[in-house]
């Protein structure tokens, strides 16, 4: 009987060979680095051809190589576009559909180039010092606009260059400032500000059509500018608010481009809405007739709801669109026939494909699964491309057909890798929180997963902390790759979250450390009790950024779970919210978030600022901080650490000094990954 057992093993063993099967395997860090990253997809004017941009890693040489592909909408013919050996990116197509413009970096700096699609032959069209940041097309293809970083001083680019080279040269390597908004992300401000310059494409005129000491677009909260029907004035957002770093009032601007002095500013107050939030994202209509942007009501509030606006360009009548509709809209685009808009909305830890009609102001949600970017309209209406990931699948490109409803995948760069690994598909949950209001959140098991079985658990905290966790494929925070490791990967949505209304969302400002930490304590409870496979024993947690905060403030607040964290992983996460507000950059963000500057509303810094809670502090911390974080400082971590290991509780400090908010060198992401799963496994094994 066992030498008939043995036969027939060997005998189901060399049958999956001959069929060419492979057997699956948990996903590795390498995979997550190998992955090839699709990104902004393109319809040709003339509706034969989506271009679009596909990032590879090499992960020995520690960067990426990003290059142009295109592909017919039906999946057919899919081709590498040649340009050249540097990396090139942003495609954008001629009006006439016979050539395709792009960013590269071929050269060194980085420049707009074109290709001509008959005979392949590359030619760059801009040469301007610094180098070029985006561009468009006008609409008869005779010019293009252009952002780059200039000296608002200087009119004459060669003493641009002089200026730069006398600064690098001087042994002097000072920085002096006087004014706020000195850093932004993981950059000391250079003197420059953006400008948006015009290109005659015909006699090689170039004109700067927003001089003056501000950024055009502006440095944060979305931007945008484009050319009017007439190709006559550009449209554009500024802040031109006299304190950047306390400000979100992007505004919505015109200007002459054979007058570019005089710029006229389209958001002006209205009896029922004073426009000194955040506008962004101006587009005209395909007809003409309007101007449309995304709007935020409130001043100083970055993650305020965003209002689809037209501005009806022959009476100056202002029109919201979506005033009625509790919605988080993240992108839009208009139909050729300019009777609608198409609309990606948050929604549940979803980012959904919608329509909205512009006169009855109906929203119609044509694709509700998974996590749909970068939306192209073809030009006859008929289809549009877009970009869906899954916490299964990296992005990859599909179509969706309005004549019969019916969406199709046509790209699959991903299929080779992805048809090795195992993964388990988000299992979503909702809870009553302490409060009553119900809960969303996520739920992955490990590949190969047994229900029978007991496994530690991991939970995620996003940043934000107007954010979410979504059915989508992160670089950063992938929670497959974290499952792989043999561990249970929650994923609640509390307090602050965006896609689930905004009240459910302003809930947290002011609230730091309250109903949102309640959300989290009851969701823990309630995962441990509803899913008996997770070890209630073997429990870690984790964020970043706002994430990262809420590891700190677990970290003296544990007695208020039922099953206590082993241990805490903290990446850039806040500490000291007084020291917090004086080495942050947005300074919009803290003084709406703690209700003002920190002298004049102690009360709430003290109350919710985790250093205050020090004397509870118990549980092991790994902390990892970027050197370069201007957002949340590295001495916030290196606070953290100094009292964790001050009172002798373990601790490890990781600091990157070629890092920012985010780890994104190749190598770096590897070693950030091992770091964090070495430290897991010592507390949850």
């Amino acid at each position: 009987m066992k030498s008939k057992a043995v036969g027939l093993l060997w005998l189901s063993l060399i049958i999956m060979v001959e069929v060419g099967f492979t057997a699956k395997r948990s996903m590795q860090i390498d995979d997550l680095l190998n992955c090839h990253r699709l990104a902004e997809p393109q319809y040709s004017p003339d509706g034969q051809w989506i271009a679009f941009t596909v990032q590879t890693i090499d992960i020995e040489a520690n960067k990426g190589q990003k290059t142009l592909w295109r592909i017919r909408p039906d999946g057919q013919n899919l081709q590498q576009i040649p340009t050249h050996s540097g990396n090139s990116w942003s495609p954008l197509w001629s009006p006439d559909s016979k050539s395709l413009a792009f960013l590269s970096d071929s050269g060194g700096q980085v420049q707009v180039w074109k290709l001509a699609l008959d005979n392949n032959h590359v030619q760059q069209i801009t040469d301007f010092y610094g180098g070029v940041e985006s561009f468009c097309w006008s609409h008869n293809g005779q010019k293009i606009a252009f952002s780059a970083h200039v000296y608002p001083d200087l009119t004459d680019y060669a003493e641009m260059k002089k200026r730069d080279t006398a600064r690098q040269a001087s042994p002097i390597k000072a920085r002096v400032y006087e004014e706020l908004m000195f850093r932004h992300w993981d950059e000391w401000w250079d003197y420059k500000r953006s400008h948006i310059f015009v290109l005659d494409l015909n006699n090689g005129s170039l004109t700067d059509v927003t001089p003056g000491d501000f950024d055009a677009p502006p440095i944060a909260l979305g931007e945008g500018y484009c050319f009017s029907p007439d190709d006559q004035t550009i449209v554009f957002n500024s802040n031109h608010d006299p304190v950047i770093a306390i400000s979100t009032n992007n505004d919505i601007w015109s200007v002459s481009i054979a007058n570019p002095r005089e710029p006229r500013l389209i958001t002006t107050a209205q009896e029922y809405r004073d426009f000194r939030g955040n506008d962004y994202a101006p587009r005209f209509s395909p007809d003409g007739k309007y101007l449309s942007f995304l709007s935020m009501v409130r001043a100083g509030f970055e993650a305020d709801k965003s209002d689809a606006f037209l501005y009806e360009m022959a009476t100056g009548k202002f029109i919201n669109l979506t005033e009625k509709n509790d919605i988080r809209i993240q992108a839009y685009e208009w139909f050729p026939d300019s009777r609608g808009l198409l609309l990606l909305i948050e929604e549940r830890g979803r980012l959904t494909l919608n329509t909205l009609n512009i006169k009855s102001g109906q929203i119609k949600t044509l694709v509700k699964e998974g996590y749909n970017s970068a939306v192209t309209l073809a030009p006859n209406g008929r289809s549009c491309a877009f970009l869906q990931s899954r916490t299964t699948s990296p992005d990859e490109l599909f179509v969706y057909s309005f004549t019969d409803n019916k969406i199709r995948q046509i790209t699959d760069f991903n299929s080779p890798l992805r048809s090795q690994i195992e993964m388990n598909d988000v299992e979503d949950f909702e809870f009553k929180s302490s409060d009553g209001a119900m809960v969303h959140g996520f739920l992955i098991t490990p590949p190969f997963f047994d229900a029978g079985e007991k496994y530690p658990a991991v939970f995620l905290v996003h940043g934000g902390p107007q954010s979410a966790w979504e059915d989508n494929w992160h670089y950063r925070w992938n929670p497959q790759l974290w499952s792989a490791q043999g561990y249970v990967i929650i994923m609640i949505n509390p307090r602050g979250s965006i896609g689930y209304g905004q009240k459910f969302t302003d809930a947290i400002s002011l609230d730091w450390g309250g109903q949102v930490f309640d959300d989290l304590v009851v969701g823990q409870k309630y995962v441990i009790d509803h899913f008996k496979f997770i070890d209630a024993d073997k429990l870690a947690a984790a964020g970043a950024s706002y994430g990262g905060y809420m590891m700190n403030w677990m970290e003296g607040h544990m007695e208020a779970f039922s099953y206590p964290f082993k241990t805490l992983v903290n990446h850039d996460g806040s500490f000291n919210l007084y020291a917090m507000y004086l080495t942050t950059e947005e300074l919009w963000f803290p003084e709406w978030e703690y209700g003002g500057v920190f002298w004049e509303n102690r009360d709430q810094y003290e109350k919710f600022s985790c250093d205050n809670y020090i004397i509870n502090f118990k549980t092991p911390m790994l902390i990892i901080h970027g050197e370069k974080d201007y957002r949340l400082d590295p001495s916030q971590g290196i606070m953290a650490f100094t009292a964790l290991r001050r009172l002798n509780i373990p601790a490890k400090l990781v600091l990157f000094p070629d890092e920012g908010h985010f780890v994104l060198r190749p190598q770096n992401s590897r070693f950030w990954h091992q770091t964090i799963f070495s430290w897991l496994e010592k507390y949850l094994r």
